[in-house]
């Protein structure tokens, strides 16, 4: 995104120049009523322009003929006419031009504007051909819902539809070629694999899409690597014959294959079997290679080879009246045609892979825009606006026959039906079909393996048998045995263990020193405000919910996860509940009593303070015992977050103890809302400001804890779950009690009757003014 982006600025400047430059006419672009963008790589794309290669001027003319028959149709498009304008993508710098002109209107790009406002007459995009290239230039198209269909980018990150909303494809995505894949192996019993992909989206993508797929299966993957220009393949194939991997999955665009293959030739590698992606299954060149044979059996998973009648007819007729006097002409983003050196017999021996792809592109927006303009029998109707989001619309409901293929799209732009061919490159340098991967509703997969030729000695084995390690295992990546888990665990004699038992036994004695000075002070105006009997039940519940903290540390058992969290959960619950009630009687007394005098009564006549804590005591009680019996919690080892470790903590169900945490929660927003409400009441008699401050730190901390907990969840986390609960803790004991404490034993002259009267009638003056 962000290469995306500072490219988007540096080269929107040029769009103007783009825009109203003359060109001449040519094979890139054609007239037409409504126009089809086209990001096609003529050349290739490797940084530097090189000559382009048939594979990629056959299917830049696919695009070309498909159009042509599009409008020679009687009833798709009746007095319709469908332009082009093609783009040459033919390097990462010069292929913003092209895009920033698809989406423009008039010379312009308003990328916030309604989309309703003046339309391009470019309804839909088809290509580019990479991963890489459609996620660099995807998020241009997906602002407005520009229809991308595209016919080579099978990467399955598209298919998230919240990122890629108008992206659409003709052929099966990389999910389903790795299930091809996964099945060969499975056919022949190969269990011990590398797998060579090329080092961008599409290989990575390939990549782990294998490694998930043959998680529950008995293959194994002992290597892999990414390919690069940069790739030592002498290194490569050593590490893969140290591994005796006999069968080797490539996974990787035309242009990272060939040089693998020629080293592996060059390198005298034999006895391999090659299993080769959809991107060079029918690659022309290699099959040829002198001493191909050598290195052993490939077999591939390619697109099957469909014809498509007239082509042919096409190419033959306007191979004799191509532009070539245009050749010379150094046209913005290097659109050139260097045709004199080609001639339609090559065009169509070259690789046919995605062929069929790019004229199902086609036909399908084609389709789509008859829908849109309510097409009839003989004509269309001129009068409808057409927007590219609409047709994005009828995209989405394609369901038409086109040579016998269904083409229809799932909810996310995949293809609903599609197949592959199985093929094996036999003596002819040809690849023979020798299977079939079909998928609708259902999967069909099927290999006729007296087909093959086999180039190598024989059957093919694997050397090890894959064995899936135990919960309590793990092995290293290309190890040939399972080694045992570390088990960790806090112990009670740690030393952070040590240091936080320290400070809740230094807790427990604070508060035992605290309800001692209350109660020796008890008739005094301090202790009074505090709440008076009720600080002695506050402190004895913050006694009894540090409690758990012991129960952090050593090795889970049930009695351990058990009272992990319940003494907190139950007694916590009691001291919030006594800061509600000691909140609202405070905001009663200086603003409710007045105003409300029947209220004030009632509570007093009723004891309401202690009727409110009794009812969330056995509230939380009743939620406590149900949700404990339902599933109370357990030891738990987890082996999911470290290959090499095992964590033992305790597993406590969400659900079982949704109830009690939402009624811990509830009672604390009540009261943090009644001391919010008395923060502005006399100077030094702050009980709400402290309770405030109190409940800022109480939530500030388990935020901090939950926030930890989806990062991390490493042995310590029962620590970081101990100092959570000692946080909550200590924040009303230092900011609540203390204060209380230090005015006691410091400052006497303000714990007297006469200072707390004449706080009282400042406050009540200065309300009455």
């Amino acid at each position: 995104m962000k290469h995306f982006l500072a490219s988007f600025w540096l080269l929107g400047t040029f769009l103007h120049v783009c825009t109203q430059r003359a060109i001449p006419a040519s094979e890139f672009q054609l007239e037409g009523d409504y126009l089809i963008g086209g990001l096609f790589d003529v050349h290739d794309d490797t940084g530097s322009v090189k000559p382009f290669t048939l594979s990629n001027y056959r299917r830049f003319q696919m695009i070309r003929f498909s159009v042509e028959q599009v409008n020679n149709s009687t009833d798709l498009l009746p007095n319709i006419s469908v332009g082009y304008d093609i783009f040459d993508h033919c390097s990462d710098t010069q292929n913003f031009p092209g895009v920033l002109k698809f989406i423009s209107a008039n010379g312009s790009i308003q990328p916030w504007s309604d989309r309703q406002s003046v339309p391009s007459k470019v309804i839909a995009v088809v290509g580019p051909f990479t991963s890489t290239q459609s996620l660099t230039v995807a998020p241009l198209f997906m602002v407005n819902l520009v229809p991308m269909v595209n016919y080579a980018t099978s990467s399955s990150v598209f298919s998230n539809k919240a990122k890629y909303p108008s992206f659409l494809r003709t052929l099966p995505s990389n999910s389903d070629m790795i299930d091809v894949i996964v099945r060969i192996l499975q056919k022949f019993n190969w269990r011990w694999v590398a797998f060579l992909n090329s080092d961008d989206d599409y290989g990575n993508d390939g990549l782990d899409l294998f490694t998930q797929k043959i998680k529950d299966t008995e293959i194994c993957l002992p290597y892999s690597k990414g390919l690069s220009d940069s790739t030592n393949y002498s290194q490569t194939f050593k590490q893969i014959e140290a591994q005796q991997i006999n069968v080797i999955i490539v996974f990787a665009p035309e242009n990272s294959v060939e040089p693998l293959i020629e080293s592996a030739v060059l390198l005298n590698v034999t006895n391999k079997v090659w299993i080769a992606g959809d991107a060079w299954a029918l690659n022309k060149k290699l099959p040829k290679m002198k001493g191909i044979k050598n290195i052993g059996t490939v077999l591939g998973v390619a697109e099957p080879v469909v014809t498509i009648p007239g082509f042919s007819d096409f190419l033959h007729s306007s191979k004799a009246q191509l532009h070539c006097k245009y050749a010379e002409q150094d046209k913005f983003c290097n659109q050139k045609c260097n045709c004199s050196c080609m001639n339609p017999e090559d065009i169509l021996a070259a690789d046919p892979s995605y062929s069929f792809a790019i004229y199902s592109a086609i036909y399908a927006i084609a389709h789509a825009l008859h829908n849109t303009l309510q097409c009839g029998a003989d004509k269309c109707n001129s009068n409808i606006t057409v927007y590219p989001y609409i047709v994005l619309a009828e995209l989405r409901k394609s369901n038409f026959t086109l040579v016998n293929n269904s083409i229809q799209f799932d909810d996310n732009g995949n293809l609903k039906q599609g197949s592959y061919s199985i093929v094996f490159w036999n003596n002819s340098g040809d690849a023979q079909e020798i299977g079939f991967y079909q998928f609708n509703s259902q999967v069909h997969f099927f290999i006729d393996d007296n087909k093959i030729e086999w180039h190598t000695n024989g059957e093919v084995k694997s050397p090890y048998t894959c064995i899936k390690c135990k919960d309590i295992e793990w092995s290293e990546e290309g190890s040939t045995s399972c080694n045992l888990r570390a088990v960790e665990y806090i112990s009670v004699t740690d030393i952070v263990a040590i240091l936080v038992l320290v400070a809740a036994c230094v807790f427990v004695g604070m508060t035992l020193a605290m309800s001692v000075l209350f109660s020796v002070n008890y008739n005094t105006p301090v202790v009074r405000s505090a709440g008076g009997p009720m600080c002695f039940l506050i402190l004895g519940c913050l006694s009894l919910s540090s409690l758990s903290v012991f129960f952090h540390f050593g090795k889970p058992t049930v009695p351990l996860c058990t009272l992990r969290y319940l003494p907190f959960l139950l007694f916590y619950t009691i001291c919030l509940a006594c800061f509600v009630v000691r909140s609202f009687q405070i905001v009663c007394i200086f603003k409710i009593a007045a105003k409300i005098p029947k209220l004030h009564s009632w509570w007093v006549k009723y004891n309401g303070q202690w009727l409110v804590i009794a009812v969330a005591f056995v509230i939380q009680a009743i939620f406590l015992v149900i949700g404990y019996s339902c599933k109370p919690p357990s030891p738990y080892n987890e082996t999911s977050w470290y290959a090499d470790k095992i964590i033992l903590s305790c597993d406590i169900s969400l659900k079982a103890s949704t109830a009690s945490v939402v009624l811990l929660s509830s009672i604390c927003a009540l009261c943090f809302i009644f001391s919010y409400m008395g923060k502005n009441l006399p100077k030094n008699y702050n009980e709400a400001k402290a309770i405030t401050f109190c409940l800022l730190l109480l939530i500030l901390t388990w935020i901090i804890f939950a926030t930890e907990c989806m990062l991390y969840r490493g042995k310590y986390i029962q620590l970081l779950s101990a100092l959570a609960v000692l946080s909550s803790l200590y924040s009303f004991l230092f900011w609540y009690f203390l204060p209380k404490c230090y005015i006691i034993l410091v400052q006497p002259h303000k714990n007297t009757q006469q200072y707390f009267q004449g706080l009282i009638q400042n406050y009540t003056k200065t309300i009455s003014q």
